[in-house]
């Protein structure tokens, strides 16, 4: 028979409680409103090739179903013309992650989501993708978390997750 020593029994319940009273569902509305973003994108991601391109856009950001869920609209401009985007962020409140699902209007297709939640004071969302016809991991990470800025960067893994290679980076300040 096992016996749960006081200590660790506090322990498991403050760890439970902990985790209970945090369920993410906000983890998000520090990306609610209207910012301004400076893109770096590289041109020919998995290549060796190290050529970006710069774009700078508007971002602007509403939450829906009672902050449970955001849709985001990016337009952008740079060297290629205009880029608009839109992703669509859902809260699963059973696995408390969040997941992230975009659309380039190019494209008109929905990319696969990508799944994750905060922790160490960022977070962290994985994913697939195809680039050149082949399946590659994606990783989104929001970090460098201020009152009115922060940055979102996008990685690359064609070797399953050992190593990553920056395919985009927004830096965002807020306007409204």
């Amino acid at each position: 028979m096992f016996i749960m020593s006081p200590m660790r029994s506090t322990a498991l319940q403050t760890e439970q409680a902990s985790s209970v009273s945090h369920d993410g569902s906000r983890d998000f509305d520090f990306d609610l409103g209207v910012w301004r973003t400076d893109i770096v994108r590289r041109v020919h991601p998995l290549s060796g090739s190290n050529e970006t391109m710069h774009l700078t856009g508007t971002v602007t950001v509403r939450k829906i179903w009672d902050g449970r869920a955001q849709v985001e609209e990016i337009v952008a401009d740079g060297p290629k013309g205009r880029w608009e985007g839109m992703t669509v962020f859902l809260y699963d409140p059973q696995g408390r992650q969040w997941s992230m699902n975009f659309a380039n209007s190019a494209v008109g297709k929905i990319a696969p989501p990508m799944i994750g939640s905060f922790q160490n004071g960022r977070c962290v969302l994985i994913g697939t993708d195809t680039v050149d016809g082949r399946t590659v991991l994606v990783r989104a990470v929001w970090s460098e978390f201020a009152p009115t800025s922060h940055v979102y960067e996008e990685s690359y893994s064609a070797d399953g997750g050992q190593t990553w290679e920056v395919n985009f980076t927004a830096h965002k300040t807020k306007l409204q």
